[in-house]
């Protein structure tokens, strides 16, 4: 059979179903045969009472009427020993559609490399298996119930049966005409619901990574979007699910108000009180739980036992997937600078004095730009600007000539904070994370070595090997979050001090692959004054004012970006001067020793803190211990 059939209208799970019962007539015959016993009690129900009364209680022959209600007695456990056949037979016609459904699956699965295949093993197939069953039971059970009320109507008096077979057969062409209007929209509804519960799994882990790109409000469309649509599925299916309670109220309810209703008529025609009684047991006692049943079971599993065989046997060929737009590298228009801050001004609150003032910058493409400055002075806040997280209240902030919070500046940006993000999973998914497509095995590892996470990928086992975050050093974190940047599509990379477990010699290498990325551009929070030497430019931060030049320039026009060299000096140690250590003034605690050929200098720093929150010993400038120095 043609897995096509099932991507195509709602008839042809239909189809295949009759297709399957006709090839398994046997099974189908013995399963009414024994369901002929459940007419027959069904038949006793009203039949028996009415003769008891009639002939019985109301003649004054109370043996009769005993005798009558015995018998209905009597039917009800010849119908529970047809039941327990019955459900044989159902097992019998059930468990090869089972097979059925598990041998399509698992041949999909290795044909196709169907990742899908086990869900359907454990759950959509089960599914199928018990609905189909429930079906089956609720079909046959509607169907010898209500010839066996019919004829038992027609046997006490041919009136009754005109009384009810009007109203009863009206509610079933009601539901019946309603089915496939109703399949389709609940399955419109599910795949509406399937839809948010997919974007929420995918968007829930990465709530972190959406404020950093300041995806907020393209996310949230998206969202609403899916919320709108479930929202539209979810009133037509209730406004067609009103026809089901419709169609009960006529076939079911109707016929036992019009019973009451023209019951003095009735019993002027002739009808006797007893089969009057009789009339109303097979409505409320038979007719009325048997449509019941067969609207609640068939208008909905019915539904979704379509739905579900449709997934299982249908089959995508050899359709190659739609490509994914967001999985193309995101460009700089020509001519338009990587970024661009024009007057911008932002403060914590209406009333706060302002953390950015009147701030004008602009970074060219391929630009490498330091950011430097005291602790609480703002640069983490411009971070925030440049990330989308912030939005100024003044002035404008763009991203490759995009607004930094616009839907097209989204893939032009990646911030790595300095707390890293990595989740559980394998090495290659935590570094393909903000990218939508493929990413091959020689990009990967060619990032990573770049970055420096190669010895890490090796230690843990490869790109396929399984990655505990709390098993990883916080050094080791960040080089994963900084190789996963940069994989990355977005041209502007924000390092908003996500170095700061690594030692200078890892951060260096990490910062130099970045500023050497094909088509990138390099912003840096710096938190060592050589990452500011290695920028082309650096912005120096002191709250009143900001400076935006070379190292040697700033040297001789900021007094505050002297300070924040303190005794580094030139490149080279031997060009180096003794100098004294500065006054311990440092907001970060952390002050600069004497120059080079002073006894005991090592190019440390000393903390005027606790010892224990020095740096840690790779990140001293020899990276030997402390020893007292």
């Amino acid at each position: 059979m043609k897995g096509q059939a099932f991507g195509g209208p709602p008839r042809g799970p239909y189809r295949r179903g009759v297709r399957f019962l006709r090839r398994r007539w046997p099974v189908v015959l013995r399963l009414a045969l024994w369901s002929v016993l459940e007419t027959g009690q069904t038949f006793l129900t009203g039949y028996a009472l009415a003769k008891a009364l009639d002939d019985g209680f109301l003649a004054g022959r109370e043996s009769v009427g005993l005798g009558w209600l015995g018998a209905a007695g009597l039917g009800v456990v010849v119908a529970a020993y047809g039941t327990g056949r019955v459900y044989r037979a159902v097992a019998d016609l059930v468990e090869p559609l089972r097979d059925t459904l598990v041998r399509q699956v698992v041949g999909r699965g290795l044909r196709d490399a169907d990742g899908g295949s086990v869900s359907r093993l454990t759950q959509q197939v089960e599914i199928a298996r018990d609905t189909f069953a429930g079906l089956v039971l609720v079909s046959r059970s509607f169907l010898f119930t209500a010839v066996g009320a019919l004829i038992g109507l027609f046997s006490l008096a041919p009136l009754l049966l005109l009384v009810v077979a009007p109203p009863l057969l009206a509610g079933v062409a009601l539901f019946v005409a309603s089915l496939r209007p109703l399949a389709r929209r609940q399955e419109r509804f599910l795949v509406a619901d399937e839809g948010i519960a997919g974007q929420l799994g995918a968007i829930s882990p990465g709530l972190r990574d959406v404020a950093a790109a300041g995806a907020e409000q393209g996310v949230a469309e998206d969202l609403d979007r899916g919320i709108a649509t479930e929202y539209a599925a979810a009133r037509a299916l209730a406004r067609w699910g009103v026809l089901r309670t419709a169609a009960l109220a006529t076939g079911g309810q109707l016929p036992l108000v019009l019973l009451l209703v023209t019951a003095p008529w009735l019993l002027n025609q002739g009808v006797t009180p007893g089969a009057l009684v009789g009339a109303i047991a097979y409505v409320t006692q038979a007719l009325l739980p048997a449509l019941h049943n067969l609207i609640n079971g068939l208008g909905t599993s019915g539904s979704r036992l379509a739905i579900v065989l449709r997934r299982l046997t249908w089959s995508p060929g050899a359709r190659a997937p739609e490509p994914d737009p967001e999985g193309v590298r995101a460009t700089v228009p020509d001519g338009e600078p990587a970024l661009q801050l024009s007057s911008v001004t932002f403060a914590y609150g209406p009333l706060a004095e302002p953390v950015v003032r009147d701030l004008t910058l602009t970074v060219p493409q391929g630009g490498h730009l330091a950011v430097v400055g005291p602790s609480g002075i703002g640069k983490s806040t411009l971070a925030g600007l440049v990330a989308g997280l912030l939005e100024p209240g003044e002035g404008v902030v763009r991203v490759g000539g995009r607004p930094v919070r616009g839907q097209e500046a989204v893939g032009r940006r990646v911030l790595i904070p300095q707390e890293a993000y990595v989740f559980s999973g394998t090495v290659r998914e935590n570094l393909e994370y903000l990218r939508a497509d493929a990413v091959g095995d020689a990009e990967l590892l060619a990032a990573a070595s770049a970055v420096g996470l190669g010895g890490v990928i090796e230690r843990l086992g490869g790109l396929e090997a399984a990655v505990d975050p709390a098993a990883l050093s916080a050094g080791e974190r960040q080089l994963v979050a900084l190789t996963r940047a940069y994989v990355s599509y977005a041209p502007l990379a924000l390092l908003d001090e996500a170095t700061c477990h690594l030692d200078p010699v890892a951060e260096a290498r990490a910062e130099r692959a970045f500023a050497a990325r094909p088509g990138g551009t390099l912003v840096v929070i710096a938190h060592r004054i050589s990452s500011a030497r290695r920028a082309d430019r650096i912005l120096v931060m002191d709250g009143t004012h900001t400076l935006c030049g070379g190292h040697e320039e700033l040297l001789e026009s900021s007094s505050l970006y002297r300070e924040l060299s303190g005794n580094w000096g030139p490149a080279d140690p031997k060009d180096r001067a003794s100098h004294p250590a500065l006054p311990a003034r440092d907001p970060y605690g952390v002050d600069p020793v004497a120059g080079p050929r002073l006894a005991g200098d090592g190019g440390h720093v000393v903390a005027h803190r606790a010892v224990g929150q020095m740096q840690a010993v790779r990140d001293l400038g020899d990276g030997r211990a402390a020893g007292g120095e």
